[in-house]
């Protein structure tokens, strides 16, 4: 028998991926609960009794997603005073892409000038933005890349019923991105992760129109197949029960006990989940983020909004434990700890 040739593996070192910057873009223009009491039959008091929502920010008819995320990328960047070209890798989570294709990362890619970036899309869903910073996370670790990009951005406007009172007092547009960087620092950075998914409940919320199962026609868009769809019993119910476990699993992997976790920081897509989550993990609201009352869902966008806003407005210090978590259309759900 001939020489074989052996299958060549490389070890590399392993990488903490350290976030060192961050920013977030909202549009300009803001809807009030009260502007909805005259598009649906709800009032102020009933929206924000059952969702947290007071106001959400709606994209202008120029703005697409990779408008927002954008203006997001440039603010992490200066944030983390990196220049676009070190970037390596581009992830952008969104359900809202400004086409089909390309990809919303390859359009944010060359309007940045990150001439040197691969990039890609992740469509998880709300929790889009944390599934592609575990992207990151994996890539940093091994070695591949050394700073990564990674941006949520959403215009759900485009996919709003504005007569469907259950999803449209909800949502809201925006983009938030991190810079992720590889550090020889131990136990700091994204230290775990945690991703799974249950496409069973795939129809609890989607879009059904669109793909290749139902491409545009004039019969699709009358039937109003563009828009979102959600039974929302059943995404309260997943969402607590994921959302709970994947908080607890990641206690678990990195031996913290609810009283070492000093913020999280949940998808905002509703206050009830939120309060549930927290009720059922023992961890008091005043450790807890929400900024939903301002922004709304903004699906991919929320949890890297809020971990803009809570480390800019002192909520975050170093040595800080920092929980990610969040659920999404897909099913899919996920959480990262992150240690400053």
């Amino acid at each position: 028998m001939g020489e074989q040739t052996a299958t060549r593996c490389v070890f590399r070192n392993s990488f903490s991926a350290i976030i060192t910057g961050t920013g977030f873009e909202v549009p300009k223009r803001v809807m009030t609960n009260a502007e909805l009491e005259k598009l649906v039959n709800t009032s102020d008091e009933w929206i924000t009794e059952r969702t947290g929502v007071k106001e959400r920010h709606i994209a202008g008819d120029d703005q697409a997603s990779s408008d927002l995320g954008l203006v997001a990328a440039r603010k992490a960047l200066a944030d983390a005073r990196t220049d676009p070209e070190d970037v390596e890798l581009i992830v952008v989570g969104t359900v809202t892409p400004d086409m089909p294709l390309p990809s919303t990362a390859c359009i944010i890619q060359h309007q940045l000038g990150a001439r040197n970036a691969a990039a890609m899309d992740v469509n998880a869903g709300c929790t889009g933005f944390i599934y592609a910073l575990d992207v990151a996370r994996h890539y940093i670790a091994d070695g591949t890349y050394r700073t990564v990009l990674v941006v949520g951005a959403e215009t759900l406007s485009r996919i709003t019923d504005w007569t469907d009172r259950g999803t449209c007092i909800l949502l809201g547009d925006g983009a938030g991105a991190a810079v992720v960087k590889a550090s020889s620092e131990p136990d700091k950075g994204v230290v775990a992760g945690h991703l799974g998914a249950d496409g069973r409940y795939g129809e609890a919320l989607w879009v059904p129109g669109g793909g290749s199962r139902h491409p545009p026609t004039a019969e699709t868009v009358k039937n109003g197949l563009h828009y979102l769809k959600m039974d929302g019993k059943t995404i309260f119910r997943v969402a607590v029960l994921n959302m709970v476990r994947t908080v607890r699993r990641l206690m678990e992997k990195t031996d913290l006990g609810p009283d070492d976790v000093d913020l999280i920081i949940p998808h905002q897509a509703n206050l009830r989940i939120i309060e549930a989550v927290a009720r059922q993990l023992h961890i008091p609201m005043e450790r807890v983020f929400v900024n939903i009352q301002k922004y709304g869902n903004t699906s991919a966008a929320t949890c890297i909004i809020a971990l803009d806003e809570a480390r800019k407005s002192g909520r975050i210090k170093p040595g800080d434990a920092t929980i990610l978590v969040a659920f999404g259309a897909g099913l899919t759900w996920g959480g990262v700890v992150i240690r400053w």
